[in-house]
């Protein structure tokens, strides 16, 4: 029996790790290796590292750092069963048949982009030439050439988020038959000075590292561009393990949790990362995995009493 089952090992999940082993919890961490950390390349927003971290490198260290506790361990397995057995303890079964109980149970599974497959080369520059979150990579591409790869309205919307940054935009909409863009968004993009073209495209093309030099279309057009960001929609909220517990979730797929604990509206349930409801930042799952970890150590306590 483990005092807490952390699902997913991404950042929320660790730093969750990282602090229950620091108060000699038995813990199991079920990582799946998914979500935007594996995805990322550089983040040049947290303080500490000046010249920006990775996202598999963070993980790594995190890892280290969780197993330097002797109570904290490892299972490289999805999560595919969730189940309160009594008020006392949940218990969980993975996709290779191992069944754990634990009482109690952290969420931190995150979130998965809808990636085109199809687009060559771009899954090679996400995080160092082309971008997912704004809040996070709006200022990589300050002053710059930025293309918009997206899907209907969700990228042009993005396009004009990103006109705080740079008035040098373009957006591909890469669906144009499943995701026309509404008039008022055209507009709003128009007045922004956005150019707009529609068609499938077919590659990212680059000039370093860090910069693109072009995005290629299926009809062989070549549109010019120093940087990029994503936004085809379909994001999906890796929660569906929460409505196994009955956790409450919003129509979007995000878990509303307590502010304070962190916390879902089923006792002995947490939740932290980017599967909850908040601006989806690195340093904001930090925190998330933190606080959770807080008062799961304090509901253990009290059960102790």
């Amino acid at each position: 029996m483990y005092d807490c089952a952390i699902i997913g090992g991404g950042i929320a999940g660790l730093q969750a790790a990282i602090q229950l082993g620091r108060y000699m919890h038995r813990v199991v961490v079920f990582d799946a290796h998914g979500g935007r950390s594996v995805l990322a390349k550089k983040y040049s927003n947290i303080i500490g590292f000046e010249n920006g971290v990775s996202g598999p490198s963070l993980r790594e260290i995190g890892h280290k750092q969780a197993r330097t506790y002797e109570t904290v361990e490892f299972v490289n397995a999805r999560v595919t069963e969730a189940r309160r057995l009594s008020d006392e303890y949940f218990e969980l079964r993975t996709d290779d048949g191992q069944a754990v109980q634990a009482q109690r149970v952290l969420l931190s599974t995150g979130l998965s982009d809808r990636l085109p497959e199809e687009i060559e080369g771009l899954h090679e520059v996400l995080g160092s030439a082309i971008y997912l979150c704004p809040d996070c990579d709006g200022y990589e591409v300050r002053g710059r050439v930025c293309a918009i790869l997206g899907a209907g309205d969700v990228g042009a919307a993005l396009a004009c988020t990103l006109r705080y940054w740079t008035d040098q935009l373009i957006y591909i909409n890469h669906e144009p038959d499943e995701n026309l863009i509404s008039a008022s968004l055209r507009s709003r993009c128009e007045q922004a000075g956005v150019a707009i073209y529609e068609g499938k495209i077919q590659a990212v093309h680059v000039q370093d590292a860090e910069h693109l030099s072009a995005v290629e279309l299926a009809d062989g057009t070549r549109i010019k561009a120093e940087k990029g960001f994503v936004a085809f929609g379909g994001v999906h909220v890796e929660s569906d393990l929460a409505e196994m517990l009955g956790v409450k979730r919003l129509e979007n797929g995000h878990i509303p949790v307590d502010g304070r604990t962190k916390e879902t509206n089923v006792p002995g349930v947490w939740a932290a990362g980017d599967v909850t409801v908040h601006s989806q930042l690195l340093t904001v799952a930090i925190g998330d995995g933190a606080q959770s970890a807080i008062w799961i150590h304090k509901s253990l306590q009290d059960d102790n009493r």
